[in-house]
């Protein structure tokens, strides 16, 4: 489900609300519409309900965390689900290879510079 405008829209999954902030101000200044959960659970939920075009989804958070996000995700929409940049402060490249192995589209290590998350994010919008 488009925007009437065909605006792009995309999903911030985080409950750091410094992050969510940053994020969503460096987004809305690319053009794309921005819904956010706070947590796994309400991530989902949204995914739901409002079909967002791209997941941009925190490893770590209350609820459930990224990777049951991502599976779940990945398990129930089949190839409608939208694309996923996961992002971690974590610096484990095993996390990095479970969510690849889970069908994810890029992987940011915090802090990353937010250009490198636009030009990630342009790409997977196509």
């Amino acid at each position: 489900m488009k925007t009437a405008s065909g605006t792009k829209r995309v999903l911030l999954v985080d409950d750091d609300a410094e992050i969510v902030e940053s994020l969503r101000l460096a987004l809305e200044a690319n053009g794309l519409e921005v819904l956010v959960a706070r947590d796994g659970n309400q991530g989902l939920a949204l995914t739901e309900r409002e079909d967002p075009d791209l997941v941009i989804l925190d490893m770590m958070m209350p609820k459930r965390s990224g990777f049951l996000v991502l599976e779940r995700l990945r398990r129930t929409k089949d190839d409608k689900s939208p694309p996923v940049i996961m992002i971690t402060a974590n610096e484990g490249n095993r996390h990095k290879a479970y969510a690849e192995m889970l069908g994810v589209d890029d992987y940011l290590r915090k802090p990353f510079p937010m250009d490198r998350l636009i030009d990630s994010v342009k790409r997977l919008l196509g």
